[in-house]
């Protein structure tokens, strides 16, 4: 592992993660800088989102430690993680049900604005103006990734694609400087993959965002990251840009195996 630099966003320092018998990360070491893309592959089974689940403070590492720019975040709660400013979506989408597309972005807002049960209760003057500045932030969001004109539809209406824009949106309105994606392009078809890619350059450039991102739909992975890490087995079995890892043969070993 490298000696830390000012544009290190998040770094990984020997994880691991067991669960009994089962090692499902194994000594694994990020490095991800300021403003990249960076794609986390393997096969199934290989342990990424058990590492997305070390990040985000769902799992305290067995052993190791994870750094958000200068801060030690292992063992923080997923809140409190949040509050740092590291933001995720999850593999199945977790839209609620009965609101509409700008309701679901203001429960999220609500995780980034300090509301207490009592201002809320008897609607007092400082809880009014923040929820007013909530959804007038939450308003521009929809508006810079396309979705404003449907502000008002049900959010599980929208088209596959539409609904995982606005899981990521969600994830937006908590303000983050680093988003993981756990595999956005899932079920979408060949269309909704390549503008899939032009929204996640997009939304790194509009909001200055580091990207970290697992997902198994090659052609976006090859077409959006700078860099990637392969796990196979919880083991990291190689790391570089897309043209040296589409070219390893570690890599297409353990995707396609051997005779």
């Amino acid at each position: 592992m490298s000696e830390p630099t000012s544009d290190l966003m998040l770094r990984t320092d020997h994880v691991f993660m067991r669960f009994g018998g089962l090692t499902a990360v194994n000594d694994l070491n990020l490095e991800i800088r300021k403003n990249e893309i960076v794609g986390l592959i393997g096969p199934n089974g290989a342990g990424k989102t058990t590492a997305f689940n070390v990040i985000t403070g769902m799992y305290r590492p067995s052993e190791g430690k994870v750094f958000f720019g200068s801060d030690d975040i292992t063992g923080l709660k997923p809140h409190q993680i949040t509050a740092k400013g590291i933001a995720r979506t999850f593999q199945n989408i977790r839209l609620f049900k009965e609101m509409n597309v700008l309701e679901n972005v203001l429960v999220a807002c609500d995780m980034s604005i300090a509301t207490g049960m009592f201002g809320a209760t008897l609607h007092l003057p400082g809880y009014v103006k923040r929820e007013k500045e909530a959804r007038k932030f939450s308003m521009e969001l929809l508006e810079k990734v396309g979705l404003k004109h449907l502000a008002f539809e049900k959010g599980t209406s929208l088209p596959y694609g539409q609904q995982r824009r606005l899981e990521i949106v969600r994830a937006l309105a908590t303000r983050p400087k680093m988003l993981l994606l756990d595999e956005p392009a899932a079920g979408m078809n060949p269309q909704e993959s390549v503008e899939l890619m032009e929204f996640i350059r997009k939304i790194r450039d509009e909001f200055d965002l580091t990207i970290l991102l697992i997902e198994h739909h090659m052609q976006v992975v090859m077409g959006v990251c700078e860099h990637m890490y392969v796990l196979d087995y919880g083991v990291t079995i190689a790391h570089g840009d897309p043209a040296s890892i589409q070219k390893n043969p570690k890599v297409i070993e353990a995707y396609l195996g051997v005779d």
